[in-house]
This record gives structure tokens, sequence and C-alpha cells, in this order.
């Protein structure tokens, strides 16, 4: 495996260690914050950063979102987000050591489906740690762009009408905006050697910002309206879920030869998966957030 891959898997892990505080931070702030309108986008939107839990954790987030760009950049992108999607076990000790939550057997659970998920994967690896896999072809990389802002748009109308699970809804709805994201992210990282910062003015970097603007505000609200374990849970895996499609479907990542090779990598991805969406996060505090260790 190139030098360049596996910095880009360690970036990749930097990310998940990185992206649990933001989101354990935003998940306080939003707590705290005056409800998210969707009416009013803007007004909603200045409510959450007046509460200083919440820019606390959107600044811890950014810090996150530069570390996955780079990781993107440089590995392929199954691989990035098996890597983030494995790491949300550190969920368990950052919530353990930072904000005071004990860690449950079935959170040991999850660190144990992610093990043998991550030892599966890094068997099947097959030609796909060889390169980073950025190529795409445009039509496709739109398809299927629009398919996750749809299938979230649509998840976001079915949460209006289930009031009881919209915080779950709510959360997935924003995990497929993010991986989305990702995606576009990707694509646009085969042009970061040749363009620099004038990336930052291709139409890519336009649908990037959009989606991730629109996943920030729903996400906000999911938070609002959900429990920490099942929202965040929910989220992480319906965004690793789109991305890791996204390797065989947009950028032609290989499986491996053979049909035990494939079905070995396939449970190989499940199980991490699976893993990242029963490892609970922290509950939400009766009567106010989680106090924090100084």
């Amino acid at each position: 495996m190139p030098l360049s891959v596996q910095l880009g898997l360690l970036l990749a892990l930097a990310t998940a260690f990185v992206s649990i505080v933001g989101f354990l931070y935003k998940h306080r702030g939003a707590v705290d914050a005056p409800p998210v309108e969707w009416r009013h986008p803007v007004r909603s939107t200045i409510g959450l950063f007046s509460n200083r839990w919440w820019t606390l954790g959107i600044i811890v987030a950014t810090a996150s979102w530069g570390l996955h760009v780079g990781a993107l950049a440089l590995a392929p992108i199954s691989l990035v987000q098996s890597v983030i999607a494995g790491g949300l076990v550190l969920l368990t000790v950052v919530a353990e050591r930072l904000f005071n939550i004990p860690v449950t057997g079935r959170e040991w659970v999850g660190v144990a489906l992610t093990a043998a998920g991550l030892a599966f994967l890094a068997a099947t690896l097959g030609e796909t740690g060889s390169e980073r896999h950025s190529d795409f072809a445009g039509a496709t990389l739109a398809g299927y762009v629009i398919l996750l802002s749809a299938a979230s748009l649509g998840v976001m109308v079915l949460a209006q009408h289930s009031p009881a699970r919209a915080g779950v809804l709510l959360g997935a709805a924003a995990g497929l905006q993010w991986g989305a994201s990702d995606v576009t992210i990707k694509a646009l990282s085969d042009s970061l050697g040749e363009q620099g910062l004038l990336v930052l003015l291709d139409p890519l970097a336009a649908v990037i910002l959009a989606l991730s603007l629109v996943g920030l505000v729903v996400s906000a609200r999911s938070l609002q309206l959900g429990d920490a374990v099942p929202v965040i849970a929910v989220t992480s895996a319906a965004a690793n879920l789109s991305t890791i499609a996204s390797g065989l479907v947009v950028f032609g990542e290989p499986l491996p030869e053979g049909t035990f090779g494939i079905a070995l990598r396939l449970v190989a991805f499940a199980l991490v998966i699976c893993a990242a969406a029963l490892t609970p996060g922290p509950v939400r505090a009766v009567g106010g957030p989680t106090p924090v260790r100084p």
C-alpha cells in the first residue's frame, strides 16, 4: 500500500476522533439553543451560534472536515469511510473521559464488531489500496448526488408525519446530505493539485457548500428532537453507507476477485457499518447537558 494511502487512512482515523468531539459539543449546544424553524433558517442558525457549545462544536467539526478532505484526497473513499465508521467506537472513550459517561457492555460489543469488520476489510483489500481512485464520470456523479439529495428530502418529509421518530429520521436525512457532500469532495479532490485555491471557484465547491449547510441545519434539528444515542448512530451510518457505496458506483473501486473474496469484503463493510449503528452514544442528561470535565 503506498505511503500516501496510508497517510490518508491515518487522517481518516483522526477525522473520526475529532468529529466525535465536535458532534458531542454540537449536541449539547443544539439541546440548549432555540428550536430550529424551517421557515426561518437564518434566524435559527443565528440562534444556534448564540450558544457557545454549538459554536465550539462547529469549530471542532470544521477541523474534522479539513482532515476529512485530506483523507479523501489521498485514499480510496470506501477505505476512508470504513475507517471513520469504525472510529465511531472512539465515542465510548471520548464520552467516558471527556463527558463523564460510563461505557456499557453494548458499547464493547460495538468495539468487537468494528475490530472484526476492519480485520476482514484489511484481508480483502485487493488492489483498492494501491491508489486513491478519484476518476469518475460527471453524469454518474451528478446522478448519485441527486439520488442521495432526493432520498434525504423524502426522509425529511417522512419525519414531518412521524413525530415520534422525527429525530432519528432527520439524523438519517442529515447523514445522506453529508454523504453526498463527501462524494463531491472526493470528486473535487482530483483537481486540488492542479488548481490549488482556485478549486474553491469550481461549481462542485458550491454543491459541497450547499449540501454541508443544509445537512448542518437538519442535523441540529435532529439533535433537538431525538436522543443522542440513536441520532448520532443513524447520522453516521447513513453518511458512511452512502459514501462507501459511491466507491463502487461512482469511482470504480474494484472488488476482490472470486465470489468468496467479494462476499468477505461485503461482510466486512456490513460489520463496520452495523457496529457504528449499534454502538450507543451518550444519552441526554435529564434537566441539562452532560457535564464536561475540565
